[in-house]
């Protein structure tokens, strides 16, 4: 339709005595720059809504697999186009431990048969820590950090090796005490903060992409 009006007013342009041949030569050029930023802003709100699409079926069939456990031991949600899982500790670890327990694998095998329907996207598993300092006696972890990562590697280990998630969609990352989701001076705020996140990255090699066609 664009098309249609910027060669009815080209033509319209022509028609007129007083615009040299140049000068319309120039029109039609910012005519058709016109024509094809419009098609690059549709193929972004293109891309923007497929990103919405997948992130909707995502949640969905998560809620679908975790729909058994409390609300309190899973929080499921999308934040400015980023999917989020939250599973918290005591759903997955013996206490101050990396250490899965049973209900973690029947949980994460659940997880798994998602993500794996997804070969094309990339998960961020991340620990997250209260602010209750580890016992400096333990000679395999000095502190939260070390309990964050170990824990987000013991889960990557779990997915990949026993669930069959392609290792090169998975990076393990340790976020300690230093993201906290709730107040820490509340045994509810501090049972909150101990959790595992699964992140669903945005794959922005694709949206450079469609950014390189402009």
């Amino acid at each position: 339709m664009l098309k249609k009006n910027n060669n009815v007013a080209l033509k319209q342009l022509e028609d007129l005595s007083v615009i040299s041949s140049s000068q319309a030569e120039s029109i039609k050029k910012s005519l058709d720059n016109i024509g094809a930023k419009d098609s690059y802003i549709q193929s972004i709100q293109q891309a923007a809504a497929r990103k919405d699409s997948l992130n909707m079926a995502l949640v969905m069939n998560l809620k679908g697999a975790l729909g058994d456990l409390d609300d309190q031991d899973v929080n499921i949600k999308v934040d400015k186009g980023v999917v989020y899982v939250d599973i918290s500790d005591k759903v997955l670890f013996k206490t101050g431990s990396f250490d899965v327990n049973d209900k973690a694998k029947v949980v994460l095998g659940k997880v798994a048969t998602v993500l794996k329907a997804q070969p094309d996207l990339e998960y961020m598993v991340e620990g997250h820590t209260d602010n209750v300092t580890l016992n400096g006696n333990n000679d395999l972890m000095q502190d939260n950090w070390d309990l964050s990562v170990k824990r987000a590697t013991t889960i990557v280990r779990l997915l990949q090796k026993q669930y069959g998630l392609n290792p090169a969609q998975l990076v393990a990352a340790g976020r300690s005490e230093y993201k906290p989701i709730a107040d820490n001076s509340t045994p509810e705020g501090k049972a909150r903060n101990r959790r595992t996140r699964i992140v669903v990255l945005p794959q922005l090699d694709q949206f450079f992409k469609l950014l390189e066609r402009k």
